[in-house]
């Protein structure tokens, strides 16, 4: 009866052991789990290219997920995320993701890669930036860049992008405790290309609790 109860109580454990977390929509235990785990595992909903491996995810400093869209041809996230593994420091990102949903994995989690313009905007335009203005910055917040919007900057992700998304957001906030409410459209913290809203609309799905 004991081993009933503690197996029922199981998936209660795991997700009170989350700290600060308040992720928006549900986790199943196991997926948090894998979240959690170390090297390249392979995550259900997910066809992920591992350029660098995980590792302990606590020496990770990501407070943050910063979205970003780059004016790319299909194939450019490729491309991109193997230029970053090549050069990490470059002006880039963690995470890339293909319009045909591949999501590329390119420098070990520790590694700031420089994307992010230093949080400067500070007119409340779509969020209230006061907890944002040169607070959510390259160093706290762990980048992905969606590939694809070109020739079109105003193009949407893609279908496949979103699908992937809808997982990929979802590991990350299990992975380093990050509440939707810290997942933010790059034109949410910095002065961006007018033409565009870069990352918004993939944010707001993010902060949704029904996505």
């Amino acid at each position: 009866m004991l081993l009933r109860l503690f197996g029922l109580a199981l998936p209660l454990i795991i997700a009170a052991w989350l700290p600060r977390i308040a992720i928006a929509g549900p986790l199943s235990p196991d997926l948090i789990a894998l979240a959690r785990s170390a090297g390249m595992p392979d995550i259900p909903g997910l066809r992920m290219v591992w350029l660098a491996p995980w590792g302990d995810y606590r020496k990770a400093p990501w407070q943050n997920i910063l979205v970003h869209q780059t004016e790319g041809p299909a194939g450019s996230a490729r491309n991109g995320a193997r230029e970053q593994a090549k050069t990490p420091t470059r002006r880039g990102v963690t995470i890339w993701v293909e319009t045909d949903g591949t999501v590329y994995w390119a420098v070990p989690e520790t590694m700031i890669t420089t994307h992010g313009d230093g949080a400067n905007r500070n007119d409340n335009k779509y969020i209230d930036n006061k907890p944002t203005y040169r607070q959510v910055t390259r160093a706290n917040s762990i980048g992905i860049e969606f590939a694809g919007n070109y020739p079109d900057v105003t193009e949407p992700a893609t279908p496949a992008q979103i699908a992937a998304w809808r997982v990929l957001v979802r590991v990350l906030q299990a992975r380093y405790a990050i509440p939707a409410e810290r997942i933010y459209a790059h034109n949410w913290i910095d002065y961006k290309d007018a033409r565009y809203c870069e990352g918004c609309e993939l944010a707001k799905l993010a902060r949704d609790p029904s996505f």
